[in-house]
């Protein structure tokens, strides 16, 4: 019998070496993450990118090779692969740390291409957005330019459910460069929870009693 904890795990460190490969591999393609779905018949590979023609290729020439590739070197077997368009690319942080690499590697100044980046983000309904890059930006030593807008989490529930984060990095002539987006997708409110003390707790118990005995009275 399967151990059902070793098969997840195994399926998802499975799932991260594929995610490195395609990241790599496939940054001018706007890549955005793969799922892994085990079926009957082999393995559902799902692909996201922001440009699909680009890994699917001519004539599917490209998508070919990267089925090889999943068979040969990662062990899945029979990969059915699938590429799906991002929903909102601009609320994805992988495909715009991506899509900011490429501007600095044409020649975009690195401060402006921020900008660029944080305005379009903010424009498609993020509720707050953060984007820092480090490296020899301006001189020999490294340092780091960070923008912010909107509201940004670091911490709590909200992490998991309506932040995505990603890290993308671009090796130029000065060094290697690194790009962090932190993106906070619009979601549910705020939730405020506030906790009552034992004194309020007896009080709105108390007038509760209170209401009952007088309806109660009314009632007779």
């Amino acid at each position: 019998m399967v151990n059902i904890k070793q098969h997840f795990i195994q399926l998802n460190l499975l799932r991260l070496k594929v995610d490195e490969y395609l990241a790599k591999n496939f940054m001018r393609a706007g890549y955005s993450r793969v799922e892994l779905i085990k079926t009957p018949l082999g393995t559902r590979v799902i692909i996201y990118a922001d440009r699909p023609a680009l890994i699917i290729g001519r004539r599917g020439q490209t998508i070919r090779q990267l089925t090889e590739v999943l068979e040969k070197y990662f062990r899945i077997e029979n990969p059915q692969i699938t590429v799906t368009q991002v929903e909102n690319p601009e609320l994805d942080a992988r495909v715009v740390a991506t899509r900011l690499a490429l501007a600095i590697e044409r020649g975009y100044h690195f401060r402006r291409a921020l900008f660029v980046a944080l305005r379009r983000v903010m424009a498609a309904g993020a509720v707050g957005a953060e984007i820092v890059i480090s490296g020899k930006l301006t001189s020999e030593r490294a340092r780091y330019e960070k923008l912010r807008a909107g509201k940004v989490y670091k911490t709590g529930a909200h992490i998991e459910r309506l932040v995505n984060r990603a890290v993308v990095h671009l090796l130029r002539k000065p060094g290697m460069y690194g790009i962090e987006v932190l993106i906070v997708r619009p979601g549910e409110p705020d939730d405020i929870v506030r906790v009552v003390s034992p004194e309020e707790v007896q009080q709105v118990a108390g007038t509760k009693e209170q209401q009952e005995l007088q309806e109660r009275g009314e009632a007779a």
